[in-house]
């Protein structure tokens, strides 16, 4: 930084003035060792390049100094950007914050609604003998439809088997909750955003078993506490159909081929939209890059304000 000469009793008067008028614009920077208290977090004129290894971010004197943000850090250049998303894509592929995508039932759903007294054991094994005559088909939709068992009796029974609740669908409005999650993975993993509490908690409902990995991965991107529950199915089906028709924010689905190419691709995305921040996660085996466009990434930020890349990732 220059070295600033006050020349004197008037100049020192100005630097003064100088650094009061800092103070009231918000803006931080140092005048002989006091340091000024900044109020707005990304206006400051020299901004930090968040990438560790950095030797020049004091070079670009001509980029923003407010985006791109990736993972509420700035990068100073092109190939900043790249070398953190390299980093960011490397965690997430080798498994760091993705949930266990196996679930072990500790009784079978059969003897579950057996030894609650909802089904009677004739009814449970000519329910098994049709499935197994058929070689397809449920169990739970066996019973409802053979043996005339109640459907709210069999999300009951699977409520019990994932120790989750079975959540109702009172007042769901679609429209505004497309913001949330990608279009394809409601479609993919079944998966029906149904109401947010509080703007801190999400209730995410499922038809016939939960996506730990999916909420795990929705908790990341949002910051929000995602409940999940099992809604009754044939209320899903319906609810699930009505929200694939709304719409959703912008999504692009891509298949780089390899880590380098999604790193290089992630990057130019990254580049070109010049998010006001941005955040990646790993669904199953999906990438799922999310970019806001304003600094506001809560989760009831505008469909229009929010830009998905979803990269498919194999068996990496």
């Amino acid at each position: 930084m220059p070295i600033l000469n006050f020349g004197g009793a008037r100049s020192a008067t100005r630097g003064r003035d100088a650094v009061e008028n800092v103070q009231d614009h918000g803006l931080g920077m140092t005048f002989g060792g006091n340091h000024v208290a900044t109020s707005v977090a990304r206006t400051r004129l020299f901004e930090t390049c968040s990438n560790p290894g950095c030797r020049s971010g004091w070079l670009h004197l001509l980029r923003s100094r407010s985006v791109p943000v990736f993972e509420e850090g700035w990068s100073c250049s092109a190939n900043c950007t790249t070398a953190r998303m390299a980093q960011a894509v490397r965690r997430e592929l080798n498994g760091r914050g993705v949930a266990q995508d196996t679930h072990r039932h500790r009784i079978p759903l059969g003897l579950v609604m057996l030894e609650q007294g909802w089904i009677t054991s004739l009814q449970l094994r000519q329910a098994l003998s049709a499935q197994k005559a058929a070689g397809a088909g449920r169990l739970g939709n066996w019973l409802v439809r053979q043996q005339g068992v109640k459907e709210q009796l069999v999300t009951r029974a699977l409520g019990l088997q994932w120790s989750c609740p079975v959540l109702p669908l009172e007042l769901h409005d679609a429209e505004a909750l497309t913001s949330l999650v990608p279009r394809l993975f409601v479609d993919a993993f079944g998966a029906l955003p149904l109401r947010l509490a509080a703007g801190k908690l999400l209730y995410l409902g499922f038809e016939d078993r939960i996506d730990p990995a999916l909420a795990l991965a929705i908790e990341r991107i949002t910051g929000l506490r995602v409940e999940c529950g099992l809604v009754q199915g044939s209320l899903f089906r319906q609810a699930h159909a009505r929200m694939l028709s709304s719409k959703f924010p912008r999504a692009e689905l891509i298949e780089p081929g390899g880590e380098p190419a999604i790193v290089q691709a992630f990057s130019k995305s990254i580049e070109r939209v010049r998010p006001a921040n941005a955040r990646l996660v790993r669904v199953h085996d999906c990438l799922w890059l999310r970019m806001w466009q304003h600094s506001d990434s809560s989760a009831a930020t505008a469909s229009a304000e929010v830009h998905d890349l979803i990269a498919s990732i194999g068996t990496h």
